[in-house]
């Protein structure tokens, strides 16, 4: 009995799992060390298959020094998209960083081994918040959705120009900075403002020694106020999730 084997099909299918396990390795919400290596390459497997007619589609057989220069540029192709999608989502943890910071909450600074994250309390609370609600809302299949996209702008084997990664990068960086001082710019405020309300205190009465209650104050402050940045976060997370896809259909 005789089994006929489509090697170019096979060989497409191959190049697309090495590019969405690159991308699944960095992007969330499937970077997390709570998800093993083997179920990512699992995944990247079984994603692969789904999309191999699209990927098969006019591929045609390498020799084996243009298959792994073509391995090579599927690594990169999906290193890049994942790193546009990090970048998006490290909003939500720049946002708790600068929480923590402007709270009191940066003297508690660990390292989370099971989300790769070196941050205070809020720090980690919105980025699990984050990674629940993606899986939670169908966020995932948005980045999944945009990354099968992928294969019929960037083809298997084609190769991709350097430059409108580059530029995409430099915008989801801007875009980043600007997302988190959007989610954690109310709060900063009213931290600066309790700041300046202590200052004028002490200056009026000094014997007050108003500075003593900063600490105690700003903490407050910071777990009453967080809880309306923590309601709105569905709704963050949702936004920032169609600015992943636009970021990774911006290389194409």
């Amino acid at each position: 009995m005789e089994i006929p084997l489509d090697l170019a099909w096979t060989e497409a299918t191959m190049l697309a799992g090495v590019r969405i396990v690159a991308f699944l390795i960095i992007a969330p919400p499937f970077s997390s060390s709570a998800i093993p290596v083997r179920v990512k390459a699992m995944l990247g497997m079984g994603l692969a298959l789904a999309v191999s007619p699209r990927a098969a589609s006019g591929y045609v057989t390498l020799d084996t020094a243009p298959f792994f220069g073509a391995l090579l540029s599927e690594i990169i192709i999906g290193a890049l998209l994942g790193f546009l999608v990090f970048i998006v989502f490290a909003a939500i943890q720049s946002a708790g960083g600068l929480i923590d910071m402007f709270g009191g909450f940066q003297l508690a600074q660990a390292f989370d081994p099971q989300m790769m994250i070196n941050g205070a309390q809020f720090t980690r609370l919105f980025q699990m918040t984050a990674l629940a609600l993606l899986f939670a809302s169908d966020g995932y299949q948005l980045i999944i959705g945009g990354l099968s996209r992928s294969f019929s702008a960037l083809p298997i084997g084609v190769g991709i120009d350097l430059a409108e990664p580059a530029q995409a990068i430099t915008a989801a960086v801007g875009q980043m900075f600007l997302a988190a001082v959007q989610i954690a710019g109310p709060l900063i405020v009213v931290l600066f403002l309790a700041d300046v309300g202590l200052g004028l205190l002490t200056r009026v009465a000094p014997a007050l020694n108003a500075f003593s209650l900063g600490f105690p104050l700003k903490i407050l402050l910071t777990v009453l106020l967080a809880a309306v940045a923590f309601v709105v976060l569905p709704q963050i997370v949702a936004s920032l999730t169609d600015d992943a896809v636009d970021a990774m259909l911006g290389v194409y």
